[in-house]
C-alpha cells in the first residue's frame, strides 16, 4: 500500500500523566477501541520520570471531557479528592491593599448578549460615589456567584444529578491522582493498550524524507515506530507527544522550535507545597485563590484532603530566599513542617505542534504561568480535536495538521494576552508590577484590545474565532474587577434600554438571595457526595 493510501489504525501515545491519558481516553471513546473493529490506542510510559504534577485548577469544560470518557462524576470526586471551583477570586493584585480584590467567576454577566450591563454599571458606579455609597464590584452586580464564592457554598445540592448545575462549575482535583485514575478507566473500560517501558529510540520513514532539503531537521520522514527498551520496536500511524516538557518526539527528534514567552510573561519559578487543613471538617474554598506579591502571586486551591498553595514569581525581581520568606508568611506555622518543591517554568510554546505523523499534547507543546487554569484546558482542546479530526488516512493528516496548528496557534495567543491582561492594569508599584505595565512587553493585539475598550466594553464581536478560549465575559471581569473605565459619552444611546438593565440588576440579587437560602457548603456536599453520590444521569 502506498504510504498515502495508508489508514489510521494505531495511534502510539508517548508518555502518560494527565495529558497521555486524557488524550488516549478521548481517542479511545470516541473511536471505540474496546471493539475488534476500534482504533488501536497504545500508551507507552516510562517507570522512571515522575509526573510534574502541579495543574490542580481546570476549566467546565473538564465536565464535558468526563462525560465523553463515560466517567462517573461522583467516581470522579471520591477518587481524585476534587472539589468544585466557581471561579478565581484575585486579591491584592491592583494596589496590594488588605481589601483590594476581584472576582473571575464561571457564570456570563445577566442579560449578556442582549445588553451592555458594564455600561450600566459603570454609569451607576459613577451616580453612588457621588452620592457617597457603598459601591458593589463588577461581579457582585452582575453575576450570582461571588456571593456564593463569598460564602463558601457548593454550585448545587445533592439532589442534581451528575454534572448539572445551579452556577456553572469547574473542579480542583489531585493531579496525581487522577492521572492513576484516567489509567484505571482507559484501561479497564475503554481498551487502551497499556505499556511501561522507556522509549529509546525513533524510527523514521526515511524514503519520505525530502531528498532536495539539505537541512535533515526540516523533514526527517514520518515516524514507522518507536523503540523501547523491552517490548521492542512499537508501530503506529500516529504518534502523540506527551513527554512532557522533554519534547522526545517533536522537539528533540523533530527539533521544532520552542518560542519563549518570557518578554510578555515574567514569572519563571514556582515553590509549591501542600498544606494540611487544620480539621476534618475545615472548610473548603469554593474557587481558586490568587494573591499578588511582591514579585509575583500566591496560588491557594482546597482540595478535600489538603490545600495545595505555591508561590510563583520572576527570579529577576526576587531570589529564592525572599520567595520562600513570602511562602512562609503566607501559609503560616505550618510551613516549616512541608516539603517545598521547586520547579522552574519556561513561559512558550512550540512554533508548530504537529509536525508530519506527530503531535504534541501538553508540556511537549507549551507551558504558561499556572494563571487561570489554562494548562488543562489545553490539553482537553488538543484531545477533543485530535479525536474528533483523527485523519482516516496518510493522505489528509497534512491538511488536518496544518488546521490543528493554526487552532493551537490561535489559542496559544490568545491565552498570552488574556494572561497579560491581569498584570497591565495593575496600580502596584514594586519593580515586577512597573515592569509588566511597559508598552514594549504588551503584546500589540492586546494593545489594540485596551484602545477600543476605552470607549466601550469587550463583546463578543472582539474575538471573531470559534476557537476562543476566553469570552468577552471574562475580559469584562478582569477589565472592571481592576478599575478600568471605558467612557461612554460619545455613545449616550448605549443607556437606551436603562429599565432593561435595572431589571438585570434587581435579577441578578433575586439569583443572589435565592443561591445563599439554597446551597449547601463545599465541605457539605462533598461529603455527602462521599456517602451516597449523586444520581447519574
Amino acid at each position: 500500500m502506498h504510504i498515502m493510501n495508508k489508514l489510521t489504525k494505531t495511534v502510539v501515545i508517548v508518555g502518560g500523566g494527565i495529558a497521555g491519558w486524557l488524550t488516549a481516553g478521548r481517542l479511545a471513546a470516541k473511536h471505540k477501541s474496546n471493539t475488534e473493529q476500534g482504533l488501536n490506542v497504545i500508551l507507552i510510559e516510562s517507570a522512571n520520570i515522575p509526573a510534574v504534577g502541579v495543574g490542580e485548577g481546570t476549566w467546565p469544560t473538564m465536565r464535558s471531557t468526563l462525560r465523553a470518557l463515560g466517567i462517573s462524576e461522583s467516581d470522579f470526586i471520591r477518587e481524585c479528592e476534587a472539589s468544585f471551583k466557581q471561579g478565581a477570586k484575585f486579591a491584592k493584585w491592583f494596589d496590594g491593599t488588605e481589601d483590594d480584590f476581584y472576582y473571575h467567576p464561571l457564570v456570563l454577566p445577566q442579560g449578556f448578549g442582549k445588553t451592555d450591563l458594564a455600561a450600566h454599571w459603570l454609569a451607576k458606579q459613577t451616580q453612588t460615589k457621588q452620592k457617597n455609597s457603598h459601591v458593589n464590584s463588577f461581579s457582585n452586580e452582575v453575576c450570582y456567584q461571588e456571593a456564593i464564592c463569598e460564602q463558601g457554598l457548593a454550585p448545587k445540592t445533592i439532589r442534581h444529578a451528575e454534572f448539572s448545575d445551579v452556577a456553572n462549575y469547574a473542579y480542583h482535583l489531585d493531579s496525581a491522582k487522577f492521572a492513576v485514575f484516567l489509567q484505571k478507566h482507559c484501561q479497564e473500560k475503554l481498551g487502551v493498550t497499556h505499556i511501561v517501558d522507556d522509549v529509546t529510540g525513533v524510527n523514521c520513514d526515511v524514503n519520505r524524507a525530502d531528498k532536495d532539503i539539505i537541512d535533515e531537521t526540516i523533514d526527517k520522514g514520518d515516524i514507522l515506530s518507536v523503540s523501547t527498551q523491552n517490548h521492542g520496536d512499537i508501530a503506529g500511524e500516529l504518534f502523540v507527544d506527551c513527554t512532557g516538557f522533554s519534547s522526545l518526539l517533536l522537539g528533540k527528534h523533530y527539533q521544532v522550535p520552542f518560542k519563549k514567552c518570557d518578554d510578555i510573561l515574567f514569572i519563571d519559578t514556582a515553590l509549591a507545597v501542600q498544606v494540611p487543613y487544620d480539621s476534618k471538617d475545615s472548610p473548603i474554598a469554593s474557587h481558586t485563590i490568587s494573591t499578588g506579591q511582591k514579585a509575583g502571586w500566591i496560588w491557594d486551591i482546597g482540595l478535600q484532603h489538603r490545600r495545595g498553595v505555591g508561590y510563583v514569581y520572576s527570579s529577576k525581581h526576587s531570589t529564592e530566599a525572599e520567595a520562600r520568606a513570602v511562602l512562609a508568611e503566607y501559609v503560616g506555622d505550618k510551613f516549616s513542617s512541608l516539603n517545598v518543591r521547586k520547579i522552574p517554568i519556561v513561559s512558550g510554546h512550540r512554533e508548530k505542534f504537529w509536525q508530519n505523523n506527530c503531535v504534541a499534547v501538553g508540556l511537549s507543546a507549551g507551558f504558561l504561568e499556572p494563571l487561570e487554569a489554562s494548562a488543562l484546558v489545553m490539553v482537553e482542546l488538543a484531545a477533543q480535536m485530535i479525536s474528533e479530526q483523527l485523519p482516516a488516512s496518510r493522505e489528509v493528516m497534512d491538511v488536518v495538521a496544518k488546521r490543528f496548528n493554526e487552532t493551537a496557534l490561535y489559542r496559544w495567543d490568545r491565552i498570552i494576552d488574556f494572561l497579560k491582561l491581569h498584570y497591565i492594569l495593575s496600580e502596584r508599584t514594586e519593580p515586577f508590577w512597573t515592569d509588566n505595565r511597559e508598552s514594549a512587553t504588551i503584546p500589540q493585539s492586546l494593545q489594540d484590545l485596551m484602545t477600543e475598550w476605552k470607549y466601550r466594553s469587550p463583546a463578543d464581536h472582539d474575538f471573531t474565532s470559534n476557537n476562543e478560549v476566553f469570552p468577552a465575559a471574562s475580559y469584562q471581569y478582569v477589565l472592571y474587577g481592576m478599575g478600568f473605565k471605558s467612557d461612554y459619552c460619545h455613545t449616550p444611546y448605549a443607556f437606551d434600554d436603562c429599565d432593561f438593565a435595572d431589571g438585570q440588576f434587581k435579577q441578578n440579587k433575586v439569583l443572589i438571595d435565592k443561591a445563599l437560602s439554597s446551597l449547601p457548603s463545599n465541605r457539605e456536599l462533598l461529603d455527602k457526595i462521599k456517602s451516597y453520590g449523586f444520581s447519574r444521569i
